[in-house]
């Protein structure tokens, strides 16, 4: 499992580069399907498309540091809208059946929003300036909480995954019901077009607002009222993580193609095609996302109880998807995910030294050689954590980064760095199940503890709930899965930042990140993510592994699923998928 790093602000957990704006408008599908399952006019077929994903989904509000994974906006793809989404490249792609986006002014950097006048949630609510105001309120770090840091510094009433952006607009400008507003920075974002998409999801106002009860919620935060922002902010981080089994069909209204329309705990989650969406029809009219291991995943397209697989990457896998008769259909792909080591600064790791005699005994190439050269035999160790390894412009940040001193392990200088201690309790957490982490600690601690580590796995099914955001970790391992955004890493390296679950923190990093924000030319932004590199390499922040190489499949007679690098995975054009016609 992967989180997905927010950009600008995830699932988890979002790659940092030149922003790369499509400019062309979302295709929601275009034909729509009969009631038999073929292409038709009427709306949606009667059809159902089964897909699997690895891990339960856990939380309808994506947008949390604590709730933002892969795992849930695998559902969510086309449940919850917005201005854009993921393309086909992984680059942003306009989604003009929701509304348009303008920027009218360079300075101050000034974006116009126009929703869709037919726009409503599933309930029948109009989306309008209310969900906008909550969206920027939600993420933009200016609502403080009663609660405090361990440095007595207010926390944000909001959980955030990151503030990217937002913390940088003024308070929209709009009134309750409007379907127009306008936003305003206080300084130049370079990911400007980024805002009020899928990541962070725009949310239900009316929905938050209801069950925080708060009759003004544009009031209550342009006032600041502090009782009733700390109602919002509550249900808004709580409100709406789910109860395995149960569909809270009441405050889980939809902005999509799709809505959840039940669950059955530990198995799958059921998508049926939203009615009150109007946009072009889902072609199929429903959609169900199976909860399986990546090492069943292959035998389910076999036995056909699954039409659609997006396991992560393993050589016996990747064999088991081609020995499938009749064949299926297989694509392969470079993601905009990365594999990465991440020490827990608020405990032993604190210590430099310790950082570096660990680097030192990790075998990043026999990881990459064993676990993923068998799926893509063009893979080389990462050695960047904002440029991914296909990327213009990584061989330029590693140049200016890093050194090679952790390209293979040197037991005897780690054990120099340890001073000859022996035993040094290393607990490597991760989400469970996962075999090719199972195999990935076993390398490690094969090579660390001759250096006088003492590695334990302690791989736990509830890791991203219960491990990473409760510190529960020496060391971490897991994806980071974004896209070419170049604000992607913003809250992962910053002080504080929402994706910063280690405790990392370096001023200069804070300093180089918010100029990074502000540049758009390309070339600038190598040269500020190389300076952040070389910080991030000489502190050992965290240790970058490998590129994910994505693998995806599905049963040749079901058209659309195409793989994406971006963070959006396997579902991001599910609207689109349409079955032959049923007897």
């Amino acid at each position: 499992m992967f989180t997905s790093r927010r950009a600008p602000a995830a699932l988890a957990v979002l790659a940092g580069g030149a922003l790369l704006i499509s400019g062309c408008s979302a295709d929601r599908g275009g034909s729509s399907s009969d009631a038999s399952g073929s292409a038709g006019a009427t709306g949606p077929s009667n059809a159902t498309i089964t897909v699997a994903h690895e891990q339960e989904f856990n939380a309808y509000n994506n947008n949390t540091a604590d709730q933002n994974a892969v795992q849930n906006s695998v559902v969510l793809n086309n449940v919850l809208d917005g201005f854009w989404d993921f393309g086909p490249d992984g680059g942003l792609r306009n989604n003009t059946e929701f509304g348009t986006f303008e920027k009218t002014s360079d300075d101050p950097l000034t974006v116009k929003y126009t929703i869709n006048d037919k726009a409503v949630w599933s309930d029948g609510e109009p989306i309008d300036c209310d969900d906008i105001v909550l969206t920027w309120a939600a993420n933009s770090g200016k609502f403080a909480s009663q609660e405090t840091d361990e440095n007595g510094n207010p926390l944000s009433g909001f959980s955030s995954a990151s503030t990217s952006g937002y913390e940088d607009m003024n308070f929209p400008e709009c009134n309750a019901g409007d379907k127009t507003v306008t936003v305003t920075y206080t300084k130049t974002f370079a990911d400007w077009a980024s805002a009020f998409g899928i990541n962070p999801n725009i949310m239900p106002a009316h929905i938050v607002a209801k069950n925080a009860g708060v009759s003004d919620l544009i009031g209550a935060l342009k006032n600041n009222t502090a009782d009733q922002v700390a109602a919002l902010a509550k249900f808004y981080n709580t409100g709406f993580i789910g109860n395995p089994g149960t569909v809270d069909k009441a405050n889980w209204v939809s902005s999509g193609p799709y809505l959840i329309d039940s669950w059955q705990a530990g198995q799958s989650i059921t998508l049926k095609a939203n009615p009150k969406w109007w946009g072009t029809p889902a072609k199929t009219g429903t959609i169900v996302i199976r909860f399986i291991d990546a090492t069943a995943q292959a035998q389910a397209l076999a036995n056909g109880e699954i039409q659609v697989a997006r396991p992560q990457p393993a050589a016996d896998i990747l064999k088991q998807l081609q020995a499938i008769n009749p064949p299926v259909k297989i694509d392969q792909g470079d993601e905009y995910t990365f594999e990465h080591l991440d020490f827990n600064f608020q405990g032993e790791f604190k210590d430099a030294n310790l950082r570096k005699a660990f680097a030192l005994c990790v075998p990043r190439q026999q990881i990459v050689d064993n676990l993923i050269k068998p799926v893509n035999e063009n893979a080389t160790v990462l050695n960047s954590r904002y440029k991914l390894a296909f990327q213009e412009g990584y061989q330029g940040v590693v140049q200016a980064s890093y050194s090679g001193q952790y390209d293979q392990p040197n037991i005897e200088q780690a054990k120099q760095l340890l001073g000859g201690k022996t035993g040094v309790t290393v607990r490597i957490g991760y989400q469970t199940p996962n075999q090719r982490r199972t195999n990935a600690v076993s390398l490690i601690k094969a090579s660390c503890d001759q250096a006088g580590f003492n590695v334990q796995d302690a791989g736990q099914e509830d890791f991203f709930g219960n491990g990473l955001a409760a510190g529960n970790f020496d060391v971490a391992l897991f994806a980071w899965s974004g896209s070419p955004l170049v604000s992607g890493n913003a809250s992962t390296y910053i002080t504080g930042g929402g994706n910063n679950n280690g405790k990392y923190s370096n001023p200069q990093v804070d300093q180089l990140t918010a100029t990074l924000l502000t540049q758009t030319d390309t070339a600038q932004q190598d040269q500020t993510i190389g300076q952040i590199e070389k910080i991030l390499w000489d502190d050992l922040a965290t240790i970058p592994i490998f590129t994910f190489p994505g693998v995806q499949a599905n049963d040749t007679k079901v058209s659309g699923p195409a793989f994406q690098p971006a963070q959006s995975q396997q579902t991001w054009n599910d609207n689109e998928w349409a079955v032959a016609q049923q007897s």
